[in-house]
């Protein structure tokens, strides 16, 4: 099974035009599957708080309840090349790490890895399955020691699936009579928001660039049209719709903003998008726990501390603690 609107749907634009083209995952499998039965507390998730694709399965194991356990990678990845002649990893670093500002950093949220021993990157758990990939999330069976995924749309779909079965809530977010609704705007709102805002952010191209803006713009302002009609993003009832919306919507006034030239408006522009973000703030559980202050910290060490002058913005002030 694939789900809509995932990163392999983006892989295969021609190179070198400037264009922002996402990587394929490559690890797909399923929990529920005979390979991989839905028990609690048999799996672990990898991930990191800056990043976007993991915030989605994040908010996903804090909402549902699931009993999955969990390692951050410190959100500042590797400036200097490994011995394999990779750099840009993710590591494991509690103690903190030199930051190329040269801050000395740590995070009370960061953890060592406690799966596999011995390990201080993601990078070498892939180089454990010859999988030629260092990207986060990373799904793993903590029982066969083996790795799962690393497809977040897939991740969040296996956790809102098989909810109960991994000692979680009774909540469906892939409620059946709304999935062509919900499969129809998982799909743009991928294309156009989540990585729209990559393609905006990192095109060498100015066509390129403008053409990403426009079209994140004016996805916002679809989804403000329908947050007119409904409480949440299909329906008077959260799905995983909205779980997908979020993580961009979180960063935009405080990173997109300025770090992927996305200023043609701040969220208070869209009185619906507002609405929804107070919404998802205050009455859903486990929003706020997985999308607060610090969680705001990594997400802006991750974004400016490798770009430019490296320094990281102070403000904005009272952000994310205005939509409590």
């Amino acid at each position: 099974m694939q789900v809509s609107g995932t990163a392999d749907e983006e892989a295969g634009a021609p190179g070198g035009s400037g264009a922002f083209v996402r990587a394929k995952s490559e690890a797909r499998k399923w929990i529920g599957s005979a390979e991989y039965p839905a028990e609690a507390g048999r799996y672990h998730l990898y991930v990191a708080f800056n990043c976007p694709w993991c915030h989605r399965v994040v908010l996903a194991r804090s909402i549902l309840q699931v009993s999955i356990t969990m390692d951050v990678a410190f959100p500042t990845r590797t400036s200097e090349k490994d011995a394999k002649g990779r750099d840009g990893l993710w590591t494991f670093r509690p103690e903190g790490m030199r930051v190329p500002n040269g801050d000395y950093l740590s995070f009370p949220e960061c953890t060592a890895e406690t799966v596999f021993s011995g390990v201080s990157t993601v990078a070498e758990i892939y180089d454990m399955f010859d999988i030629p990939q260092k990207s986060l999330p990373l799904l793993v069976d903590k029982h066969t020691k083996t790795i799962v995924s690393n497809e977040s749309a897939e991740i969040l779909r296996m956790f809102s699936t098989y909810s109960r079965e991994l000692g979680g809530a009774d909540l469906d977010l892939y409620p059946e009579p709304l999935r062509p609704t919900i499969d129809e705007v998982n799909t743009w709102v991928y294309h156009e928001i989540n990585n729209g805002s990559y393609k905006a952010g990192f095109s060498s191209s100015q066509t390129h660039y403008e053409e990403a803006y426009g079209a994140y713009f004016a996805a916002l302002a679809k989804c403000d049209a329908l947050l007119a009609t409904h409480t949440f993003l299909v329906a008077d009832t959260l799905t995983e719709a909205d779980i997908r919306l979020f993580p961009t919507l979180f960063r935009h006034d405080p990173v997109y903003y300025s770090r992927f030239k996305l200023n043609h408006a701040f969220l208070h522009a869209y009185p619906n998008l507002l609405r929804w973000m107070r919404t998802m703030f205050r009455d859903v559980p486990g929003v706020k726990a997985s999308s607060d202050a610090s969680y705001l910290q990594h997400c802006k060490q991750g974004y400016f501390g490798r770009t430019g002058s490296n320094t990281i913005p102070v403000g904005p002030p009272n952000y994310p603690d205005c939509y409590y």
